[in-house]
């Protein structure tokens, strides 16, 4: 037997139907963890003003890369620092290691209802949460 044997793939069996909705869904969980991430900005935003009301002027931002949302923390209205990560296809959220590298291990899944009530309510604004022996018991 020759060492170049050809080997047959076998036949494609989606159609274009399934092609189309397999890409509406990754669309809508791509947004959903942009929306996702646009309230964890708001809800750190809400909890600095709650704990410092006359302390500097932070604010949060959504930034998007190739393949993580940056919740980026801004003073007067400049970027300042990377508070954490969001994968965009997954809604996993990630410490920041540095700030071009989110930590390994995943700290939340967005997409997850009880992870995500979890994070909205207890998000603080130096990211104490985002530690793995922070208080989180859920699954």
């Amino acid at each position: 037997m020759p060492y170049t044997k050809f080997i047959s793939k076998p036949p494609m069996t989606a159609t274009f139907t399934d092609y189309v909705a397999q890409k509406d869904a990754q669309n809508t969980i791509q947004l959903n963890v942009t929306k996702y991430g646009l309230m964890l900005c708001d809800a750190l935003q809400q909890n600095y003003q709650r704990r410092h009301p006359n302390g500097r002027n932070y604010s949060y931002a959504l930034i998007s890369g190739r393949k993580y949302h940056k919740v980026m923390q801004c003073v007067n209205g400049e970027t300042e620092s990377v508070h954490a990560f969001i994968d965009k296809k997954t809604g996993e959220v990630y410490k920041a290691a540095s700030y071009k590298a989110p930590a390994k291990g995943v700290r939340f899944n967005l997409l997850i209802i009880q992870e995500r009530e979890f994070v909205l309510k207890n998000c603080d604004w130096a990211g104490g949460y985002l530690y793995r022996n922070a208080y989180y018991q859920g699954a």
